[in-house]
C-alpha cells in the first residue's frame, strides 16, 4: 500500500470547517487572551519577575493556539477553494489573531516600561536568560513604533483594510480558471503543464494563462495597491522612510548584507545567461520564451516523471544520505499522511508548508506531478517541516525564526536531493535532466527572485506618489524582468505581478530575497557538509535551533565562520551554482554541434 496524495486534518479536529471541537477551540484561546490581557495590564512598570514569568508562559500557549488554528483554516481553505464556511471561520481566526496582537502590543510596552538595569538583570537569570535576545528584540522594536493606542488601531483597521484585500487576492484566483483545450484548469493546474514538452502546447497555454490574469488585472491592480498604500502610510507614520527597513528587520538583517549579495549576484550571473542561450539552442530557438523556461531540453526521450510514491521513496533516500534524523521525519510524514498532493481541481495554486505547533507537526500542501522541479519542490517543503520539527523542544518564544533562515533549512534539503541525484544518475541522459533541474533552480533564485525584488522596490516608490494603474505595472514587470534575465528571452510575462501570491502576502513585504538569502546560505552549508560530513547533521541541527534567537549575521559567524555582511561568501556561493552551468554546458557541447 502506497503513501496516500491527501493529508490528515482529522487528527487536530474532526469534521474540517464543520468542526465543532474547532469552534470550541477557538473560545479557548479567546479565554487565554482575556486572561493573559488581564495578566498584563497587571504589570508593575517597576518590575515583577514572576508575574513577568506568568504572563510570557500564558503568551507562548496563546501564540501557540492561533498558530494552530490559522494552520488548520489555511489548510481546509487550500484544499478547496469552494469551502465557504472555511472562508467564514478565517474571519473568526483573523479577530482572535487581532485580540492577541493587540496583547502582544501592550505586553511589548510594559517590556519598554520596565527599568533598564532590573530588565538586565533578571534576563541574566533562569528561566529568562534563554529570551534574552528575543525580548530584548522585542523590546528594542517596540521603541520604534507607534503608542500601543495607535498600533492597536491600526491592527483593528488592518482587519478589513490590509487583511481584507489580501483576502480579496485569494477569493479572486479561486474563482480564476484557465480554458485550455476544452477544459477550465484551476491555475494550479495550468502551471503544472509549463514543463510539458510540446512547444506548441505551451505557447497555447502561455497565451491563455496571460490572458486570464490579463482579464482579472484592474482588480488585482486595485489589491496591489491598497495593500502597497496601507504599508507605506503605516510606515510614514511611524517615522520609517525605507520600505525595506521591516522586511530587513523581519528578516533579522543588515541592509548592507542584501546589498552585498545582490551586488555578487548581479556581476556574476552571465553564465546564467549562456545556459538560457544554450537550452535555446537545444529546443530549436532563436530565444527562449517566458513558457519555455521549464520546458525539458529536447535531446531527453523520457519523461522521467515519478509518481507520488516512487518520487517520496526517492527523497527519503536521499535525505538518508545526509542524515537519519532528516530521512526517519521525512518517512514519519509520509506515513502519517502530512502531505496533500493529489492533483485535482479547486486546489489553490502553489504550494507551502504550515505548522501545528501543538502537536509539533506540519502540514504541506502541494499538486503533484512527478517532474523533476516537482520532486524539488516537495523536497523544499519538507525541509520547512523539518526546520519546525527541530526546534520543537525549545521555548516557544526562540521558534520565531526569520524568513530568510526559514528558507535556508528548504532549500538545503533541496539541494539534498538533487545534488545526490546527479551524482547517482543511471546514465548521461538522466544526469542532464536532473543537472538542468538544478540549474533551473538557480534562475529561479537568483533571476526571477530578482525580478520580483526589482519590480516591488520600484514598485514601491511609484506608488508613494500615487496609484500605479495595471498597465504601468505590467511595463514595471517587464523591466525588471529584462533586467533580471539579462535580456537573454524573446518574451515576457507582464502580468507575472497578478499571478504572484507573494505580492499579496500581508504578513511580510519583499516576500522574495529571503528565498535567494537562503539558497545561497544553504550552499555554504552544504559545501561544510561536504567537507566535514561526519556528525555534521547534528551540527546543521544546532545551527537551525539558533535561528530564532540570533540574527542573520551572528548565525553565520557562529556556525560557518564567516562575514555575510561582505562580498566574498556570496560571491563564492554565486560561483557554486555556476559550477552546474559549466557541466551543463560542457555536456551539451557536442549536441549543439551536431545539430
Amino acid at each position: 500500500m502506497g503513501y496516500a496524495l491527501n493529508w490528515d486534518l482529522d487528527v487536530f479536529f474532526t469534521g474540517g470547517s464543520s468542526s465543532r471541537e474547532f469552534l470550541l477551540f477557538l473560545d479557548e484561546i479567546k479565554q487565554d487572551v482575556t486572561t493573559l490581557d488581564r495578566l498584563v495590564y497587571e504589570l508593575d512598570p517597576k518590575g515583577n519577575e514572576t508575574a513577568l514569568i506568568e504572563a510570557l508562559d500564558l503568551y507562548k500557549i496563546a501564540r501557540m493556539k492561533v498558530a494552530q488554528a490559522g494552520s488548520f483554516i489555511g489548510c481546509l481553505e487550500a484544499q478547496d477553494v469552494q469551502d465557504k464556511k472555511a472562508s467564514q471561520l478565517r474571519t473568526n481566526v483573523m479577530n482572535v489573531e487581532a485580540s492577541l496582537r493587540t496583547v502582544s502590543f501592550r505586553l511589548d510596552e510594559k517590556l519598554v516600561q520596565f527599568n533598564d538595569d532590573w530588565f538586565e538583570d533578571i534576563l541574566k537569570k533562569e528561566p529568562l536568560n534563554e529570551l534574552a535576545y528575543i525580548l530584548n528584540e522585542r523590546r528594542d522594536r517596540a521603541k520604534e513604533k507607534l503608542s500601543v493606542k495607535e498600533e492597536s488601531l491600526i491592527n483593528q483597521l488592518s482587519m478589513d483594510g490590509f487583511e481584507g484585500w489580501s483576502q480579496m487576492y485569494d477569493t479572486i484566483v479561486g474563482s480564476m480558471t484557465v480554458p485550455f483545450k476544452g477544459e477550465e484548469l484551476s491555475v494550479g493546474q495550468a502551471a503544472n503543464k509549463f514543463s510539458v514538452p510540446d512547444q506548441s502546447v505551451r505557447n497555447e497555454l502561455f497565451i491563455a494563462w496571460e490572458n486570464a490574469w490579463e482579464e482579472k488585472s484592474e482588480l488585482f491592480a486595485r489589491t496591489l495597491n491598497h495593500l502597497a498604500g496601507f504599508r507605506i502610510n503605516v510606515n510614514e507614520k511611524r517615522g520609517w522612510d525605507d520600505i525595506l527597513m521591516e522586511p530587513l528587520e523581519i528578516c533579522r538583517m543588515e541592509k548592507k548584507t542584501l546589498e552585498s549579495m545582490w551586488e555578487a549576484i548581479a556581476d556574476n550571473k552571465d553564465p546564467l545567461v549562456g545556459y538560457l542561450q544554450r537550452k535555446a539552442e537545444l529546443l530549436d530557438l532563436e530565444k527562449l520564451s517566458w513558457s519555455d523556461l521549464d520546458a525539458p531540453i529536447a535531446v531527453t526521450a523520457t519523461s522521467n516523471v515519478m509518481e507520488f510514491q516512487e518520487g517520496a521513496d526517492f527523497i527519503i533516500e536521499q535525505f538518508s544520505k545526509f542524515g537519519s534524523h532528516l530521512a526517519e521525519f521525512t518517512q514519519k510524514a509520509f506515513e502519517e499522511n502530512w502531505i496533500e498532493a493529489e492533483d485535482r481541481p479547486g486546489k489553490r495554486p502553489g504550494g507551502f508548508c504550515t505548522g501545528f505547533p501543538l502537536d509539533n507537526q506540519s502540514r504541506i500542501f502541494m499538486t503533484y506531478s512527478g517532474t523533476p522541479s516537482n520532486v524539488s519542490t516537495l523536497a523544499h517543503e519538507l525541509g520547512h517541516a523539518f526546520h519546525s520539527h527541530v526546534m520543537g523542544d525549545i521555548d516557544p518564544l526562540n521558534r520565531s525564526y526569520a524568513m530568510n533562515v526559514a528558507e535556508t533549512a528548504s532549500t538545503f534539503a533541496e539541494m539534498v536531493v538533487s545534488d545526490a541525484a546527479v551524482k547517482t544518475a543511471s546514465s548521461e541522459e538522466e544526469k542532464l535532466i536532473l543537472l538542468e533541474d538544478k540549474i533551473q533552480r538557480s534562475v529561479s533564485l537568483l533571476m526571477n527572485i530578482q525580478a520580483r525584488f526589482i519590480f516591488e522596490s520600484r514598485f514601491y516608490e511609484e506608488r508613494k506618489e500615487g496609484y500605479v494603474s495595471a498597465d504601468r505595472l505590467n511595463q514595471l514587470m517587464v523591466e525588471a524582468q529584462k533586467e533580471a534575465y539579462g535580456e537573454a528571452l524573446s518574451e515576457y510575462h507582464p502580468t507575472f505581478w497578478a499571478s504572484k501570491l507573494h505580492f499579496y502576502i500581508t504578513d511580510v513585504p519583499f516576500y522574495n530575497f529571503p528565498y535567494t538569502f537562503g539558497y545561497l546560505f544553504s550552499l555554504g552549508i552544504y559545501a561544510k557538509a561536504l567537507k566535514e560530513p561526519d556528525g555534521f547533521e547534528e551540527k546543521y541541527m544546532a545551527l537551525l535551533k539558533d535561528t530564532g534567537a540570533m540574527n542573520v549575521e551572528s548565525l553565520a559567524e557562529k556556525h560557518l565562520g564567516v562575514d555575510i555582511t561582505t562580498r566574498d561568501f556570496w560571491e563564492e556561493a554565486v560561483s557554486a551554482c555556476m559550477e552546474d552551468v559549466e557541466e551543463f554546458m560542457r555536456m551539451t557541447d557536442p549536441l549543439v554541434r551536431r545539430a
